[in-house]
């Protein structure tokens, strides 16, 4: 029998912090048309992703992917450096 993986959810966001050991914090926005009044509207969420090598940086835009827990915060890990700050 074939072992299956769920499908994983992946965001695209940028660093606002890398204060911690391994650890980033990934700020996702997106934008939603309004039903009635049809303004976009910016949501933003922060998420905690797992940084192995501490390689990302304040302002680096960054691929994240669903993962196991690996902390009380922490069910996200850094995929890919997209592009670094300048």
């Amino acid at each position: 029998m074939e072992n299956q993986r769920n499908l994983r959810k992946e965001r695209t966001g940028v660093v606002t912090s890398s204060a911690m050991d391994k650890t980033v914090t990934v700020s996702v926005s997106r934008r939603v048309k309004h039903a009635m009044y049809g303004k976009f509207i910016t949501f933003s969420k922060k998420f905690h992703a797992h940084d192995e090598t501490n390689d990302c940086n304040k302002g680096d835009t960054v691929r994240i992917m669903e993962t196991r827990p690996m902390s009380k915060t922490k069910v996200w890990r850094v995929v890919e450096i997209i592009e670094r700050a300048k």
